[in-house]
């Protein structure tokens, strides 16, 4: 399994493997078929307005592994002006009306359970995000009984 995978975003066709590569590792990492589609649409958002106020950027993604959960890290970065009023795009104003989903940050924000935004003007923008899934009884004590065989 690949731990990190970069899709580099610098037009509309880029959102197809960017939200394809989101999917694929959230199903490997145990995720529903439906929390699966929230996190390829809020990689949508993110990866559209990367291709709209900027022009080029990239996704990067990576399994998050933890002993009661695991989850799905999304990063969005780019090295454009970077957002002046980060509050207000949270907020979902924006300078542009261009095609999407219609979601933008705050919709992206809604969809995933840890969401960060750091933006200087003149430096880029990264936007983190992360969706978490707890990991069953069952799940555990498969994983129990893996190190036991493997340390044996």
């Amino acid at each position: 399994m690949r731990d990190e995978v970069r899709i580099a975003i610098a037009a509309d066709a880029d959102l197809i493997p960017a939200r394809a590569e989101g999917r694929a590792l959230a199903e490997r990492q145990g995720f529903s078929r439906t929390d699966a589609t929230l996190i390829a649409t809020a990689i949508s958002e993110v990866a559209r307005n990367i291709v709209v106020h900027v022009g080029r950027g990239e996704i990067v993604l990576r399994a998050l592994d933890e002993r009661a959960r695991c989850g799905v890290l999304v990063l969005a970065r780019d090295d454009g002006p970077g957002i002046w009023d980060v509050e207000r795009a949270i907020q979902g104003f924006t300078n542009s009306s261009g095609p999407g989903l219609g979601l933008g940050l705050p919709g992206a924000r809604r969809l995933m359970d840890e969401f960060e935004l750091d933006s200087q003007p003149g430096t880029g923008t990264t936007v983190k995000m992360i969706k978490w899934r707890s990991r069953d009884e069952l799940e555990l004590l498969r994983e129990r009984r893996r190190r036991r065989e493997r340390a044996d």
